[in-house]
């Protein structure tokens, strides 16, 4: 299961998915969020872990499509937005106890007009003939009341690739919901970093949870960074809450999340594509570390 977290969070998980010891592809169900939700979309597509990281730190032996894909990103603020509010829903959710706070106040976030079509390109260059081949790659996303919906999963609308990948990514008052089969789609983010809880019922004994945008036990910061971390300790409670519905069913729950210098490396703001390089670099030497360390405490090798 990867988590959102933006252009930087992808190339962190880039690294530590090169880091795991294991082939990532070979698992039962691969999920992923937002930033997560282009990494899940190669691994299905058959893409090795290594070669996602190394076009992604612009190295030989890159995929030719992840390399491409990766010289385009969001600008690291969001175009200003339309006033129209297309999530209010979110808010009455939050104010009937459906979801979360944090899900409600992006309910008041206005239409973002950022422009998703090189979400869309990436799902038409991976998988032409409309998804992945690993039967069971789902990417999350949630309609306009919070409900959460794993695009690729037997009970989901039909999507193409793309048009999921651009749901997963559609953050309120950053880019426009994604339509898909008719339904208008938000970033699965918003209401969760993971919906790692969504696999409760399913037959899956091990979760391998990586969650750029969650810090078990909190992360202290400074200066700017404060205001991530706002967002960071609300996502944090809500990743703690699934880990630990999993556990209690049974589920062996290996998490990962970014270290201390990880989270200096990529500073306040997860879209700044200028610290790309140095998120890059930090996490090749703190990826190893981390993943030997989460399956340690899962009691289990990696």
């Amino acid at each position: 299961m990867l988590g959102c977290g933006g252009t930087l969070g992808f190339a962190w998980t880039a690294a530590v998915l090169d880091a795991l010891g294991w082939d990532p592809r070979e698992a039962d169900v691969l999920v992923g969020t937002s930033a997560g939700a282009e990494a899940v979309a190669m691994l299905g597509a058959g893409i090795p872990a290594k070669a996602i990281l190394d076009a992604v730190a612009g190295a030989p032996g890159g995929d030719a499509v992840v390399a491409a894909h990766v010289r385009r990103v969001p600008d690291r603020l969001p175009p200003v937005p339309s006033p129209r509010w297309p999530a209010a829903g979110l808010v009455r959710a939050a104010l009937r106890r459906d979801v979360g706070t944090l899900t409600g106040l992006a309910g008041l976030l206005p239409w973002g007009r950022g422009d998703a079509s090189w979400l869309r390109e990436l799902g038409d260059a991976l998988a032409p003939g409309g998804w992945v081949p690993h039967a069971a790659t789902w990417l999350m996303a949630a309609d306009l009341t919070g409900k959460r919906i794993a695009l690729g999963s037997p009970d989901a609308p039909p999507a193409r690739l793309g048009e999921a990948i651009a749901a997963s990514w559609a953050i309120p008052g950053w880019f426009p919901p994604s339509v898909v089969d008719g339904r208008p789609l938000l970033d699965g983010g918003t209401v969760s970093p993971t919906s790692a809880d969504l696999l409760l019922g399913h037959d899956v004994g091990e979760v391998v949870l990586i969650a750029p945008m969650s810090s078990e036990g909190g992360a202290p910061a400074r200066g700017a960074a404060r205001l991530e971390r706002l967002l960071r300790t609300a996502m944090t409670r809500r990743v703690d809450d699934e880990v630990r519905r999993l556990r209690a069913a049974g589920v062996r729950v290996v998490r990962i999340e970014p270290s201390p210098a990880d989270l200096a490396a990529m500073g306040a703001n997860f879209m700044d594509v200028r610290r790309r390089e140095h998120v890059l670099a930090t996490a090749s030497r703190t990826a190893p570390g981390l993943v030997a360390e989460a399956f340690e405490r899962a009691g289990v090798r990696a």
